[in-house]
């Protein structure tokens, strides 16, 4: 055993080296741990604004899209339907939309931007099943009325500005998702005017 005097220089090097190797070590570690907290690029995709074409829609006609994993009906209502709507306020829970079930510009009787489209989440306000659109036979359901959606699981009803209507399970309107017009025939739903999701 030698007793050769200790060299600080040597110590403190070998410290600070090995708090060097030891914090790159710590970073490359934490690095893709971190990053895997990010949502996969699937993830981002599914809750990703959806654009949906209207150009060939027809009255009466509802096209059916994903978005954040969920159906959204649009539908062309027809003149005779719109002014139909305001005939049954009375068998309706709430005919004024008065519950945050739609964004404010969709705060109307239609509700929705343009009178003649309809946009709705296509899930139950009471348990989450999807309602069926009834195009021409919804009076079976409720008498007088043409058209509306029916939840066959539990006997929910909804007109076609999807407001629910009284006697039901189902408490609340239709959610109508946030959406704007990028041209007289597309929709981008998911995202408005002021950008927000």
């Amino acid at each position: 055993m030698s007793n050769a005097p200790v060299s600080n220089g040597r110590r403190r090097f070998l410290t600070a080296t090995t708090a060097v190797v030891g914090g790159l070590g710590a970073v490359a570690v934490a690095v893709p741990f971190i990053k895997s907290w990010n949502p996969s690029a699937r993830a981002k995709a599914a809750g990703a604004p959806v654009e949906v074409d209207i150009s060939k829609l027809e009255d009466g006609q509802m096209v059916r899209v994903e978005w954040r994993g969920k159906p959204v009906w649009v539908v062309r209502r027809s003149e005779a339907l719109l002014q139909s709507l305001t005939e049954i306020d009375g068998q309706l829970r709430d005919p004024s939309s008065g519950e945050e079930q739609q964004p404010v510009y969709a705060q109307n009787a239609y509700r929705s931007i343009k009178p003649e489209i309809f946009l709705a989440v296509g899930i139950c306000t009471h348990l989450g099943c999807s309602p069926t659109y009834l195009p021409d036979s919804f009076s079976e359901q409720v008498e007088g009325v043409n058209s509306g959606f029916f939840c066959p699981c539990h006997g929910s009803k909804f007109d076609m500005a999807g407001r629910v209507f009284q006697g039901v399970p189902a408490p609340l309107n239709l959610v109508v998702p946030k959406h704007m017009y990028l041209s007289d025939t597309r929709i981008l739903v998911g995202v408005d005017e002021g950008g927000e999701a």
